[in-house]
């Protein structure tokens, strides 16, 4: 009488590899979020009516000259977060969650001019959260 095997997995020295693709998969989102906070950088320097905000012409904190240059940074910043991680760099990891976090509260400053915008980069740093924590144990087991 044969005994049916239940195939498992079987013992891997590649502990990372199952967490693998939510890290590349992550660094990518990062970049595109990299990516289109620079174009609001650029639209904010460049073309300060096509936001609009119903109490002037400044942002919760500063004005739009002031936030383009703001977004400028913060995108090259998420851009450098991303190909940090995407490297397999350990500090990539870290660095992007704090970026992804940051991203959050800096797109809630810039909800009253482009709120459809700001909810949508919100939403892809959430995946990008979701990415790099899911999997936490095992991405520890395998850097």
């Amino acid at each position: 009488m044969s005994k049916t095997q239940i195939p498992t997995r079987p013992p891997s020295s590649d502990v990372g590899g199952a967490w693998t693709g939510w890290v590349v998969f992550a660094s990518i989102m990062l970049a595109v979020v990299g990516g289109l906070n620079i174009v609001q950088g650029l639209a904010a320097l460049l073309d300060d009516d096509y936001f609009v905000v119903k109490s002037g012409d400044q942002l919760l904190l500063t004005g739009f000259t002031t936030w383009g240059w703001i977004m400028l940074v913060w995108g090259l910043a998420q851009l450098i977060a991303a190909f940090g991680l995407n490297g397999g760099h350990g500090w990539g990891r870290v660095v992007a969650i704090i970026v992804a976090c940051v991203s959050i509260f800096v797109q809630v400053a810039f909800l009253a001019a482009f709120p459809l915008w700001s909810l949508a980069i919100i939403g892809m740093d959430v995946i990008v959260l979701y990415a790099l924590t899911a999997r936490w144990a095992e991405a520890r087991a395998g850097l």
